[in-house]
């Protein structure tokens, strides 16, 4: 099958949305199109990693903005939920980035190396690291299918 435009755009968005505190996945989208087309797996994994890295300094951009917002009636986390966030980052360091792409934490540990300040070279290069070795994962495991 070749692939389109909009077939690796939508592999993109899928994977920048899941990368986001949005609920979403992109590792069945992923899978799927290699079992589909498995001459273009390096193509898809490239594809899926800029978009979930890119949704990932999203995160990060919003992680910087919030500590202003802090302490709003709307705002999504309380003081104490900031302060142990912070604080888990403090002990554990940049390198707890490697589990940026572990549902359900890796969204938060993003946003965290935000507000934490993290540099974004740095940032990019630890979480760009995490979320491409999980799609290549992915992709050992659906090519181990075919």
């Amino acid at each position: 099958m070749p692939l389109h435009f909009g077939t690796l755009g939508g592999l993109f968005l899928a994977a920048f949305l899941a990368a986001t505190i949005l609920p979403a996945q992109s590792e069945a989208g992923l899978a799927a199109l290699i079992l589909a087309a498995p001459s273009s797996v390096t193509l898809l994994v490239i594809t899926a990693s800029l978009g979930n890295i890119l949704g990932s300094v999203v995160n990060w951009y919003l992680g910087r903005g919030l500590t202003g917002l802090a302490g709003r009636w709307w705002f999504p986390a309380n003081a104490g939920q900031l302060a142990r966030a912070t604080g888990w980052y403090d002990k554990y360091g940049r390198w707890s980035l490697l589990l940026s792409w572990v549902p359900i934490i890796g969204d938060p540990l993003t946003v965290v190396a935000g507000i934490m300040r993290e540099p974004l070279p740095r940032f990019l290069l630890i979480v760009g690291i995490a979320k491409t070795a999980r799609y290549v994962v992915v992709a050992v495991l659906a090519l181990q299918w075919l």
